[in-house]
């Protein structure tokens, strides 16, 4: 089995046995995750910048809202929320959104291969409240408006193409989006109380001018078979989440991340983890924190969310406590960091670095709690392979 599906298998359906240190699926219902300690083991004391980290790890700021990215002509944004990093060469960039009325969009910082930030610089601009998006195979990013008929822009790392508005996309209050190559489709979270599950359906694989947005359908059983359904007008003059019968709900959709045949995203309305196996498709969930029946639920306003080649989770809460957790390929969910003195604040887009060995994510308000208060933070140290 695949590192991503013996996580499902751990967390979802099915008991779990170890054998020769490899997870394999039982019988039906599996215990949900619980905590525990995790693989890098308890919280140290707060470093320098306020964050409790294992043993071994370390951080460091790389950019303040309305302040110079170090070295650099551009001002970093407000309110940094959804990111990526994507490979440059022997270096990489991080592109992070703002999530800012009229004046939102996105920014990005070049780093070379040691880590120094060589650049920075706008990719999009005077959009509205750019939440999440998502990271394209052909190396674009998605930037998402979390507005009532918001657009899907598509745009250049580099910040050498103009962005691109993507309305065969769909008209909705967007959150998340994770391309799935092999089925080559594009999942669409929606961040309302009674909102819908998407995909959307490229005519041409690689080019989102064009295609088909359909909505997830079935009952509303928290696991089981699901199917798919065309939307009849993508524009949203009828909110598209009311145009097909039988549309699956979910509460508050937010983050959404794809990997080895799985969609995971989140719901921050029932702090929720959710599985969409793509071939089966069937869904399920692999964290509720209502189902948490040993100790305090570890993870709660649950948010944004990436993965690693090990298989692990990393779940950024909105509020809680402040953590990013980590959740297991044998089911167990723990803190791996901790921000101290911003509890009006929320973490937002973690993403890992091309090599696996720095995590980039932000304080969306720092310790202020007002938007011009955004931190955005790195952290190095010894990740999971």
């Amino acid at each position: 089995m695949e590192r991503r599906n013996l996580l499902r298998a751990a967390v979802l359906g099915g008991s779990a046995a170890v054998f020769g240190g490899t997870l394999w699926r039982g019988a039906a219902h599996a215990a949900p995750a619980q905590p525990g300690t995790g693989p890098y083991g308890a919280l140290g004391t707060a470093d320098a910048n306020g964050i409790r980290l294992p043993s071994g790890f370390t951080s460091r700021v790389i950019a303040r809202s309305r302040q110079k990215v170090a070295g650099t002509n551009y001002t970093w944004h407000d309110a940094p929320d959804g990111g990526a990093c994507y490979a440059d060469g022997s270096g990489w960039i991080y592109v992070s959104n703002s999530e800012i009325s009229s004046t939102g969009g996105a920014g990005a910082v070049r780093f070379d291969s040691s880590g120094a930030i060589t650049g920075a610089y706008r990719i999009l601009s005077n959009t509205n409240v750019n939440c999440a998006g998502g990271k394209t195979p052909w190396n674009t990013w998605l930037s998402c408006e979390e507005v009532d008929r918001g657009y899907v822009y598509e745009t250049d790392p580099w910040g050498v193409k103009a962005a691109v508005r993507r309305d065969a996309m769909g008209r909705f209050k967007h959150e998340a989006a994770a391309c799935d190559p092999v089925r080559q489709v594009i999942y669409l979270t929606e961040d309302v109380t009674d909102g819908a599950f998407y995909r959307f359906r490229p005519t041409t694989w690689g080019d989102l001018s064009s295609g088909t947005l359909e909505v997830m359908t079935g009952s509303s059983a928290t696991s089981g078979s699901v199917t798919w359904a065309r939307v009849p007008d993508p524009t949203g003059a009828t909110a598209t989440r009311y145009q097909v019968s039988g549309t699956k709900r979910f509460n508050g959709g937010e983050g959404c991340y794809y990997a080895d045949g799985t969609c995971w995203f989140t719901t921050k309305g029932d702090n929720r983890v959710w599985a969409y196996d793509a071939a089966a498709q069937t869904i399920s969930l692999a964290y509720d924190d209502s189902l948490v029946t040993s100790g305090t639920a570890p993870l709660t306003g649950v948010d944004n969310v990436t993965g690693t080649s090990s298989g692990d989770l990393y779940v950024a809460e909105d509020g809680g406590n402040m953590e990013i957790c980590v959740i297991t390929p044998s089911g167990v969910v723990a803190p791996f960091l901790r921000i101290g003195g911003q509890s009006g604040s929320e973490i937002t887009g973690p993403a890992f670095s091309p090599d696996g060995r720095r995590l980039y994510f932000s304080s969306q308000r720092g310790t202020t709690g007002s938007s011009s208060g955004g931190i955005t933070y790195e952290v190095t140290g010894p990740f999971r392979a």
